[in-house]
C-alpha cells in the first residue's frame, strides 16, 4: 500500500455553494473517492490507477456559466496524506452528543467521543451525509442489535453503533485503504464488537442484520439493494444515504419493491439521508 499514488485536484469555486455539493457528487461518480472542502473550493483525490486524461468529461458543472471553476493537480503519495488532512480536519460535534476529532484534538465534553485518522478514507463526519448517519444512530435504539455498515470508509458509523451498544457488527468496503484504515480506527476507539472486512456485497452471503447502513452513492445502493434486503432481518432498519434529494424517488421506488417502507428523511445541503423499516 505503500507504493499507492493518488492524484489531487486542486478545484477553484465562485460562488462555493451549491456548486460544491454538486462537483463533489459528480466527482464520487467519475471515481475520485475522498473530498476535503477547502475555503476556495474543494480538493479531490482518486487513485492513480483509476485515472485517466480523460477523467474530468463528464463532470457537467465544469460546462456551467453559473460557476467559475479553475484546477489544478498532482500526484500525491499516500504517506503525505496525513499532512494534507491534519491542515484542514477540525473536530465535529454531531448534535451535541457526538465529536468525532483526530488523536491530537482535545477530549470534548460528549457522550459519544469517536477519535479517527481517516487518511484516504471517506467518513469524517464533515460530509452531511456522514453527518446524517450519525444523527440516525443517535436518534435510534441499537442496543443488542446486529449491524452491518456498508462501504464503512474510516469506520466512524461502525465505532458509533457499537457505542451505542450494537453486537455484533461488520464493517465492509471494497477499498483496501479503507479496509486498514477502519482497522486501525476500530482498534483506536477499543471496539471489541466490529468485524472489518474487505470487499463488496457479495459478501453478504448467510449474512443477517437488525441494522444495515449503506453510505454509498446512488447507483451502487440501486445495483445492490436485494442483496442488503435478503440479509435485513423481519422489523429491521435500514438507513441509505450518499445522494441527493433529486434522487428520493428512484430509491424509494426500488426500496418499495422490496416491500421497505420510507419513514423518516434528513436533508442537509441538498444531500439527504433515508430511514426505511420492513
Amino acid at each position: 500500500m505503500s507504493n499507492t499514488i493518488y492524484i489531487g485536484y486542486y478545484f477553484k469555486v465562485q460562488p462555493l455553494q451549491p456548486a460544491v455539493e454538486i462537483l463533489i457528487a459528480e466527482l464520487g461518480y467519475a471515481g475520485f473517492e475522498s473530498f476535503v472542502e477547502t475555503e476556495e473550493g474543494v480538493t479531490a483525490y482518486i487513485q492513480k490507477e483509476e485515472w485517466s486524461e480523460t477523467i474530468l468529461d463528464d463532470i457537467q458543472i465544469l460546462n456551467s456559466n453559473e460557476f467559475e471553476i479553475s484546477f489544478s493537480f498532482e500526484d500525491i503519495e499516500q504517506t503525505n496524506w496525513n499532512e494534507e488532512w491534519e491542515k484542514n480536519f477540525t473536530p465535529i460535534v454531531v448534535d451535541e452528543k457526538c465529536s468525532v476529532r483526530a488523536p491530537f484534538h482535545d477530549k470534548p465534553n460528549t457522550e459519544y467521543d469517536i477519535i479517527i485518522e481517516p487518511k484516504m478514507s471517506f467518513g469524517t463526519g464533515h460530509h452531511e451525509t456522514t453527518h446524517m448517519m450519525i444523527q440516525y444512530i443517535l436518534n435510534n435504539d441499537f442496543k443488542d442489535k446486529s449491524v452491518l455498515d456498508m462501504g464503512c470508509g474510516t469506520g466512524v458509523l461502525a465505532i458509533l453503533a457499537e457505542m451505542k451498544g450494537a453486537k455484533p457488527i461488520d464493517a465492509i468496503d471494497y477499498d483496501n485503504w479503507c479496509y486498514l484504515n477502519s482497522l486501525e480506527n476500530v482498534e483506536r476507539n477499543n471496539c471489541e464488537h466490529i468485524t472489518v472486512l474487505e470487499g463488496d456485497a457479495s459478501l453478504l452471503v448467510d449474512k443477517h442484520y437488525d441494522v444495515i447502513i449503506a453510505n454509498i452513492n446512488r447507483n451502487i445502493l440501486l445495483n445492490d439493494l436485494d442483496k442488503y434486503v435478503a440479509c435485513l432481518k423481519k422489523n429491521g432498519m435500514l438507513l441509505l444515504s450518499g445522494f441527493y434529494k433529486d434522487d428520493i424517488p428512484v430509491l424509494e421506488a426500488e426500496c418499495n419493491k422490496h416491500m421497505l417502507k420510507l419513514v423518516e428523511t434528513l436533508e442537509k445541503n441538498h444531500w439527504v439521508a433515508l430511514k426505511f423499516l420492513n
